[in-house]
């Protein structure tokens, strides 16, 4: 099968678990705020943009919501978000054929890339690390300007510690040298860590660099990302 061209104008793989940039940056989210069972997948962004695009690449319906969720390293402070939820069945039905809810026309079941010992295996995706890192942080990251320190943190919170094991070490092999903290118990419950504050400009110049060839970017993200960078920068803080 040939790939197919998505709405956004990228071609999309017809296989999902294939080695692609769009299926990288699909897996990223769906690992970082996806729920996956025997025959579905819902995966949740509050990026407009972002939510068409995943859903340009693996099809699926797509709703809207608004949601108030507690801040994840401090429960006291809540915040009302925009929330869009991707649903996608992976029944072909008995057709086979593809239909709406279908992940790029497979049917059976079709979960995330693991092994038998429920360990994540990307290794198909490794030439697409930064649209997968970029997913896992759109999807369980946050960014934010420090104004005690005038410094832009980075951090990943999710309860899966193994998936932010494998965030840690996509970091390690990425070409900007990122150094992070270690992986600490977060208030709201699971996990996260943090890019150092000295490397954290660097790496996401690095992460959301070339975006816009591909698409494959949550915008408000980038923004949230360029305006943090600019604070530290009138901050004096960061020479990034």
């Amino acid at each position: 099968m040939s790939d197919a061209e998505s709405a956004t104008g990228f071609e999309v793989p017809s296989d999902p678990l294939a080695g692609h940039a769009a299926t990288a940056y699909f897996w990223g989210h769906v690992a970082g705020s996806g729920d996956v069972t025997d025959d579905s997948i819902e995966v949740v962004t509050n990026d407009e943009e972002s939510a068409h695009v995943l859903a340009s690449i693996a099809g699926g319906n797509l709703e809207h919501d608004t949601t108030t969720r507690d801040y994840a390293h401090d429960t006291s402070i809540t915040r009302t978000e925009d929330e869009y939820t991707l649903s996608i069945g992976c029944d072909g039905g008995e057709s086979g054929e593809k239909e709406d809810g279908d992940l790029l026309g497979r049917s059976g079941a079709l979960g995330l890339p693991v092994d038998s010992r429920g360990n994540y295996r990307f290794g198909a995706f490794s030439n697409y690390d930064r649209e997968l890192l970029r997913g896992l942080l759109e999807g369980c990251g946050t960014i934010c300007f420090k104004s005690k320190s005038g410094t832009v943190g980075i951090s990943f919170v999710h309860d899966d510690r193994e998936l932010l094991e494998l965030a840690r070490n996509l970091i390690a092999e990425c070409p900007i040298e990122t150094p992070v903290g270690d992986l600490s118990e977060a208030s709201s419950g699971g996990y996260w860590f943090s890019v150092d504050d000295g490397a954290a400009p660097a790496f996401g110049t690095w992460l959301y660099e070339n975006c816009e060839e591909t698409g494959l970017f949550a915008p408000s993200r980038r923004r949230k990302l360029e305006k943090s960078l600019e604070q530290a920068s009138a901050y004096g803080g960061d020479e990034a």
